[in-house]
């Protein structure tokens, strides 16, 4: 089975530069995760509220009438007497949400990982109180990539750069510390934690792969299938 989210997140890199500072990237990948619940077909609830429109991905800013900051991709109850947007090439609509029932945060680590594995790590426990702040039971999923490759190439303005292995080091010296800190420190506070192994120079021609695909593609499935579970139990 193929999935959406994984594609969206190679097309991030391959054939083209990555722009960590261009917002809305993880939104668009994250965005498939219902795309892929809904085509894998395990929750009869899921499809049912998605085929009548009652539940909704939000890609907005905020909970309709909650002060919380929304993760990158929410999914929940359709706010009463409005109807749906259906974007062509999407099955699962978007508009204004009441209720979270799932909600997704997307986080992409490229190069310097260690510099920000802390504000990373205290983005998604924070982003978990924020899908909670409106009150229930939601499901809570982040999705994060960990680069593994033998050097990247960063990009400031006009400036370029690319790790030395010593005061810049590469990613593939610091994937494995990467990993084990957002285990110990972020993965606690959620559902299900996706980890994403990739590799991406970011230099031409822009290659990408998975440090193990057939690994990738079978972990995700078992995520998909246990929030499939989890959302029929809760909801």
């Amino acid at each position: 089975m193929e999935y959406r989210l994984l594609d969206e997140f190679e097309r991030l890199f391959q054939g083209r530069r990555y722009l960590h500072r261009i917002s809305g990237q993880g939104d668009y990948v994250v965005r498939q995760l219902y795309e892929d619940l809904f085509e894998l077909g395990r929750s009869q609830k899921i499809i049912d509220r998605v085929r009548s429109g009652q539940s909704v991905v939000k890609t907005g800013n905020r909970q309709h009438g909650v002060r919380a900051r929304r993760g990158d991709g929410t999914f929940g109850e359709a706010v009463p007497g409005e109807s749906p947007l259906r974007l062509q090439g999407f099955v699962v609509a978007t508009g204004r949400i009441a209720t979270i029932e799932i909600g997704a945060e997307a986080k992409i680590l490229a190069k310097s990982m260690i510099k920000q594995i802390d504000r990373v790590t205290g983005d998604l426990r924070k982003q978990v109180e924020h899908f909670q702040n409106g009150g229930g039971h939601p499901i809570c999923v982040a999705v994060v990539g960990v680069n593994q490759a033998p050097f990247c190439v960063g990009y400031e303005g006009d400036r370029e750069y690319v790790t030395d292995g010593k005061g810049n080091r590469h990613p593939m010296q610091e994937a494995a510390e990467a990993e084990r800190r957002l285990l110990e420190l972020a993965a606690p506070a959620f559902d299900e934690f996706v980890l994403l192994k990739y590799s991406a120079t970011n230099g031409e021609p822009y290659p990408f792969s998975w440090s193990d695909v057939t690994s990738t593609k079978r972990d995700y499935g078992a995520s998909l299938v246990r929030i499939s579970r989890e959302y029929d139990r809760r909801f």
